[in-house]
C-alpha cells in the first residue's frame, strides 16, 4: 500500500507565480511647447525594466546615447531647448534583453518673437469693405465741390480720389462664408468673401497703398456681441483653435497669388471676449478690472496658430490684435498683458474708438497713455473710428454737433490727441465709403439703413469736410 500526496500549489506548497506583465513602450505626446521647453507624456509598463524614459535629439532617430530624461507620473518637461528647432523623441525601456524604443515623434519649439520697435511711418485711411458694392450699384460720388468723381478720375476713381487726399492705407474685412449670414446681417453689409477681398485687395495694392486685412473668423459680424464659430470650422475633425492655422494659411496664400498680399493682418475683429465662442470665449472678472483664467489657454493657442500662418505666408506683414475697450483701460491692458504672457505673436495694438460708444477724447487719451506706459515697444493703431454728421449713432451723445462741421471738429480734435502719442501709427475711418446717393432704394441699395458716420453725404454724394482732414494725421 502506498499514498500519493498532491498540492494545489507548486512543489514547495507556496502561492502560485503571478503572470508576467509584457513590456509596453508608449508613443510620446507633447504639450506646453514654448521657445525653450516642452512637456512630454509617455506610458511605459512591463516587468524587468532596468531603465526607462525618453530620448531626444535634433536628428531623426534618437537613441539612449543622445539626451535622455526620466518620467515622473508618465511626464517630463524638457528645458534648455533652442527656439524654432525640431526635436525628435522616442520613449524607451531597457531590460536584461536590451533596449526597446517607441516610434519617433517630433515637435518644433516656438520662434522667438522679436521685440517690435515703433516705426516712423504713419498709415491713414479707412475701412472700405463695401466700396465694390457701392461702385457696382452705381452710387454717385462727388468731391466737396460737387464734381462727379467717376467722370473726373475714370477707372478706379474712388481709390484715385482717396490717394489724392493723402490717404495711404485701406482696410477690408473678410468673412468665412457670408452667404450663410442672416438677411439682417447682409442688409448691414456682410458680403465680403475671399473672391471679393482678393479683387478689392489687389486694387488697393495696385494703387500703391498698403492693405489691412481684417479676419472676422465667422460667417457674419464678429464683435463684442457676436463671435460665432464659422460653419466650415464645425465640419472638420480638428479643434477650432488648431484649424484656424489651416484656414488662415490657405486664405493668405490665395491673396498672395492674386496680387493682394496684406501689409497688416488683424487676426480677429474686436476680440476682447475671444473668438469662435464654441471654444475660445473669455470673460471678465466680477469687478471688470481683468479677466478670468478660463479659456485663455485655448484662445491664446488660436491666436498663436493664426499668427504662425501669417509669419509663414506673409513674413513682412504686421500682425494686429484688435480690441474695443478704450472705456476700460484696466481691462484692455490685461488683455494685452495676457496675450504677451501666453506667447501670442503680434506687432500692433489695434483699437476701435467711437465717441458715442467709448467716451470722449479725454478717455481715449487716458487709454493711449496707459498702453504706452505698459507696452512701450508696441505700435498702436486706431483701426476703427467714426462720428456722425447727421443723425445720432448709438445710444450715447457723441459730444459734437450732428453736422458736417461737427464731424470735422471731431476729426481735427482726434488727430490732435493722436499726434501727442508717438506710438500711434495708424488711423482708419470705418465705413468711410458709405453713400446711398443715386441708388434706387428698392433695387440697388447696399445697406438697409443709411450709415450717417461715413465721409460722404447720403443725400448729395459729396465728400465731407472731415475726409480732407485725415491727411493731417501723417
Amino acid at each position: 500500500m502506498f499514498m500519493i500526496i498532491t498540492s494545489c500549489g507548486g512543489d514547495d506548497g507556496g502561492d502560485p507565480t503571478p503572470p508576467s506583465t509584457p513590456l509596453s513602450v508608449g508613443t510620446p505626446t507633447f504639450s506646453n511647447i514654448s521657445t525653450t521647453s516642452a512637456t512630454v507624456t509617455a506610458i511605459i509598463t512591463g516587468d524587468g525594466i532596468l531603465k526607462s524614459g525618453i530620448c531626444y535629439a535634433t536628428t531623426a532617430t534618437p537613441t539612449i546615447e543622445a539626451q535622455t530624461a526620466t518620467l515622473s507620473a508618465n511626464q517630463t518637461t524638457l528645458t534648455g531647448l533652442t527656439a524654432s528647432t525640431t526635436y525628435y523623441v522616442r520613449s524607451f525601456a531597457t531590460t536584461k534583453n536590451g533596449t526597446t524604443y517607441s516610434s519617433v515623434q517630433s515637435f518644433t519649439t516656438e520662434a522667438v518673437t522679436p521685440t517690435p520697435t515703433p516705426s516712423t511711418s504713419k498709415m491713414v485711411g479707412g475701412d472700405i469693405s463695401l466700396l465694390t458694392k457701392y461702385e457696382t450699384n452705381e452710387a454717385v460720388y462727388a468731391d466737396k465741390d460737387g464734381n462727379n468723381l467717376k467722370q473726373k478720375y475714370g477707372d478706379n476713381y474712388m481709390l484715385k480720389f482717396f490717394k489724392e487726399q493723402g490717404l495711404n492705407s485701406m482696410r477690408v474685412r473678410l468673412f468665412v462664408d457670408p452667404s450663410r449670414a442672416s438677411a439682417e446681417a447682409k442688409g448691414q453689409g456682410v458680403y465680403q468673401d475671399l473672391d471679393y477681398v482678393k479683387a478689392l485687395g489687389k486694387r488697393i495694392k495696385d494703387m500703391g497703398m498698403t492693405f489691412m486685412l481684417d479676419f472676422h473668423y465667422s460667417d457674419t459680424w464678429a464683435d463684442p456681441s457676436h463671435q460665432a464659430t464659422p460653419y466650415l470650422f464645425t465640419t472638420v475633425n480638428t479643434p477650432v483653435w488648431e484649424y484656424i492655422y489651416t484656414y488662415t494659411k490657405e486664405v493668405l496664400q490665395a491673396l498672395v497669388a492674386a496680387g493682394a498680399t496684406p501689409d497688416f493682418i488683424q487676426t480677429g475683429n474686436e476680440i476682447t471676449w475671444g473668438m469662435m465662442w464654441d471654444g475660445c470665449k473669455v470673460n471678465a472678472n466680477s469687478s471688470w478690472t481683468g479677466y478670468q483664467d478660463t479659456n485663455w489657454d485655448v484662445f491664446s493657442t488660436a491666436l498663436k496658430n493664426a499668427s504662425r500662418a501669417c509669419r509663414e505666408v506673409c513674413p513682412q506683414a504686421k500682425i494686429i490684435l484688435h480690441t474695443e475697450q478704450v472705456g476700460n483701460p484696466t481691462l484692455m491692458s490685461d488683455f494685452y498683458q495676457r496675450a504677451g504672457s501666453n506667447g501670442v505673436d503680434y506687432d500692433i495694438i489695434g483699437l476701435s474708438y467711437y465717441p458715442y460708444y467709448h467716451g470722449n477724447l479725454t478717455q481715449l487719451n487716458t487709454a493711449l497713455t496707459t498702453l504706452e506706459s505698459k507696452f512701450a515697444n508696441r505700435e498702436i493703431m486706431i483701426v476703427e473710428t467714426g462720428c456722425s454728421y447727421h443723425y445720432k449713432v448709438g445710444d450715447n451723445d457723441q459730444g459734437y454737433p450732428l453736422t458736417e462741421a461737427g464731424q470735422r471738429q471731431f476729426t481735427t480734435a482726434l488727430i490732435a490727441i493722436l499726434k501727442q502719442h508717438n506710438n500711434v501709427k495708424g488711423l482708419y475711418w470705418w465705413m468711410m465709403e458709405a453713400n446711398e446717393y443715386g441708388l434706387d432704394w428698392n433695387t440697388k441699395r447696399v445697406t438697409d439703413n443709411w450709415y450717417n458716420a461715413s465721409l460722404f453725404d447720403n443725400e448729395t454724394g459729396k465728400a465731407q469736410a472731415a475726409l480732407y482732414e485725415l491727411q493731417n494725421f501723417k
